[in-house]
């Protein structure tokens, strides 16, 4: 249930799906595809710059640790019935790609499939479906962020190869 990103990046790097079901970056697979998702990273970005200046102002020099917000017992109802995916630019952004890097080659299930480094960091990777992970064609799904695949995604991947 791990999706490594190996190759040509600087640091190789382990993903487990499973646990991002907490993850406050996870999106809705019905609002990932309608244009929702853009205006409220475009906000959650200008509030954490705000966030960040407000923190050196009062704090000058310290640095606090990320808190993840409690679960309410709502929420936590409502994340088991619905199917969530991930953006992969954070992870991608992380490994840090060489810059004679050319293509990712995804490892599936079903056989490798080349894509462009661009297609890539512009991607999702669903990781539940009804609050479950995928065990059945998984660990993950990519689909491309502008919709193109959203009815035929790339299934069954278990590696990301940066060549």
């Amino acid at each position: 249930m791990i999706v490594p990103i190996i190759g040509n990046v600087t640091y190789s790097i382990t993903l487990d799906p499973t646990v991002w079901i907490f993850d406050d970056r996870k999106i809705l697979l019905e609002e990932a595809f309608s244009g929702v998702t853009e205006k409220n990273e475009e906000a959650d970005e200008e509030l954490e710059k705000a966030s960040q200046r407000w923190d050196r102002a009062v704090y000058q020099q310290k640095i606090n640790p990320p808190v993840n917000r409690s679960i309410s017992r709502l929420e936590g109802e409502k994340i088991l019935t619905n199917s969530y995916v991930m953006p992969i630019n954070d992870f991608i952004n992380h490994a840090e790609i060489n810059k004679v890097a050319q293509k990712a080659t995804l490892v599936t299930e079903h056989g490798d499939v080349d894509i462009s480094l661009e297609e890539l960091k512009n991607s999702y990777f669903l990781f539940a479906i009804e609050g479950k992970p995928i065990k059945d064609n998984g660990p993950v799904h990519v689909y491309y962020k502008d919709g193109s695949n959203k009815d035929n995604p790339i299934t069954g991947v278990h590696k990301i190869v940066i060549v």
